[in-house]
């Protein structure tokens, strides 16, 4: 097998027992931050063509969640609270006291987590794909398929094999659900990561974190009290969906921000679930706009 190409090397910061690698663009220390955060099974890297416009309004920082991309990775469960645990002292480490979250996908999840305990530490919020508790499996995902992948990715035994025979995620979850076509340049940084059978626990894990039908019950709970407080906050939101999108539908996004204080949808168009793949340009405008707006916050 091929080693796959390594992207660039990120600078890294000691976290906990680990480190943390990021990248970032901007450079006016009197800028806002904009803390971007990945979903699974991506890395900073996902966020490469849209921190670069952003960085004109912004100091960007775009780490890779512990587990991931060029981040260590540490013999940990991947639970839901321990990788929030990691990106707590990461933002401590770099001294983050206040900044914009944009995130997707479990990215979202850390976000409104984050938020929901740090509200001090949030000046708005932009997101897409996100992950909120869903009732029952029939809430999950626009795909009947998608659903039975992911049920059988909760399947001990079934799910390991998938993850660490298959690298399902990066080898067919990952291309499916983005509307163009990864070239191969881009695919083997995405693989990098996740050479080694065991570094691919993170990719498993993090399925088995999602919040449905009531399971797992602490994440559940977690993250209806995130939703919750995110439904009660003031800060400005900027919530961008795809269509026919993957977790989130048009229609979806428009009325979630409709339970939400200051929440503006951007329709992007064609997309599925990892909307920076397809629409970078766009989302990255759209964000200098909105941070452009609030200039004076």
């Amino acid at each position: 097998m091929t080693t796959p190409v390594l992207d660039q090397l990120l600078p890294r910061v000691e976290v906990r027992d680990s480190f943390m690698a990021y990248r970032t663009a901007g450079d006016d220390p009197d800028a806002p931050v904009a803390l971007f955060l990945h979903g699974n099974p991506t890395s900073s890297y996902i966020w490469r063509n849209i921190i670069g416009a952003v960085g004109t309004r912004a100091r960007c920082i775009a780490p890779d969640l512990i587990g991931f991309g060029q981040s260590g990775k540490p013999d940990i469960g991947y639970r839901f609270t321990q990788i929030a645990d990691y990106l707590d002292a990461f933002i401590d480490t770099l001294g983050i006291t206040s900044a914009y979250l944009v995130a997707q996908d479990w990215g979202t999840a850390f976000a409104f987590h984050l938020a929901a305990r740090r509200p001090d530490l949030v000046r708005g919020l932009a997101f897409m794909e996100f992950i909120r508790p869903m009732p029952t499996w029939a809430d999950f995902h626009q795909s009947e398929q998608a659903r039975a992948t992911f049920q059988a990715l909760r399947t001990p035994g079934v799910g390991e094999r998938m993850i660490f025979d298959e690298n399902l995620f990066v080898e067919r979850i990952l291309p499916a659900s983005i509307s163009r076509t990864l070239d191969p340049v881009e695919l083997d940084a995405y693989r990098a990561p996740f050479v080694a059978r065991s570094s691919r626990r993170p990719t498993l894990q993090l399925p088995r974190e999602l919040p449905i039908a009531g399971e797992p019950s602490d994440v559940y709970r977690l993250l209806a009290d995130a939703h919750a407080a995110l439904r009660a906050a003031t800060y400005p939101k900027l919530l961008f969906a795809g269509d026919p999108g993957a977790l989130v539908s048009p229609a979806q996004a428009e009325a979630f921000a409709a339970q939400l204080h200051d929440c503006r949808v951007v329709h992007l168009g064609a997309g599925h679930h990892y909307l920076q793949e397809d629409h970078p340009d766009a989302i990255a405008a759209n964000i200098v706009d909105w941070l452009e707006e609030r200039h004076d916050d």
